[in-house]
């Protein structure tokens, strides 16, 4: 698995991370949500250096021009709700893709540390043979991401995969590596050392759904 780290060169993505971290900054619900988008424009744009191209023609006022523009099928499937805000950073970029929406949370059966995933609402185009993005803000233990891509695989088996997310943790990014397919790259903005004993990552931001859209029951 290809990884591209972000936050290691110097760009104003940095500044969208550091605001979703601040805990006086985050709470504004509108200036999270936003910024979440904007890191999702920011990493559609790093993710479309590498997809593929085709020349096409065009004319203008006055004359004609040929410009190298995207020949991929792309398919954006976001995992809810948390993914909603980068989902629609990445749709600003790549505005002529295919959208898919799967629910995936955690489950705790004792009410304690441990956890399963349970998978409910899911709409998805077929996506075999396209490029297929799978969004997630938050790569935590890596268990959501990959009960998804199992819950994918009965609607084709994509070209390649790119999973985008905000931040991670290493735990988590190792988790994946194993249970992904060899063309499978990871787009992350920052990573982050540690979980805590619930599966958190640590010093991450919090609850990136309860922070874009309010606290849950």
């Amino acid at each position: 698995m290809k990884i591209y780290h972000l936050a290691r060169q110097r760009s104003i993505l940095n500044k969208f991370l550091l605001e979703i971290r601040d805990k006086k900054i985050q709470k504004d619900s509108m200036r999270f949500r936003r910024n979440i988008e904007r890191i999702g424009e920011v990493l559609g744009y790093e993710i479309s250096k590498k997809l593929n191209y085709k020349e096409k023609h065009v004319i203008t006022p006055l004359g004609a021009k040929s410009m190298d523009v995207l020949s991929e099928e792309v398919v954006l499937c976001s995992i809810l709700r948390a993914g909603l805000p980068l989902h629609n950073g990445l749709l600003n970029y790549f505005d002529d893709s295919e959208n898919a929406f799967i629910s995936a949370y955690r489950h705790h059966p004792d009410n304690d540390q441990h956890f399963e995933i349970v998978v409910e609402y899911f709409a998805s185009p077929p996506i075999h043979g396209k490029t297929l993005l799978l969004i997630d803000p938050m790569l935590a233990t890596g268990r959501s991401l990959v009960s998804v891509y199992e819950a994918l695989q009965k609607y084709g088996k994509p070209k390649d995969i790119h999973i985008v997310s905000v931040i991670g943790s290493l735990d988590g990014i190792d988790f994946i590596k194993s249970h992904f397919p060899i063309n499978t790259s990871l787009w992350i903005a920052d990573i982050d050392n540690k979980l805590n004993n619930k599966g958190y990552i640590l010093p991450g931001l919090g609850d990136a759904g309860d922070l874009a859209f309010g606290e849950k029951m």
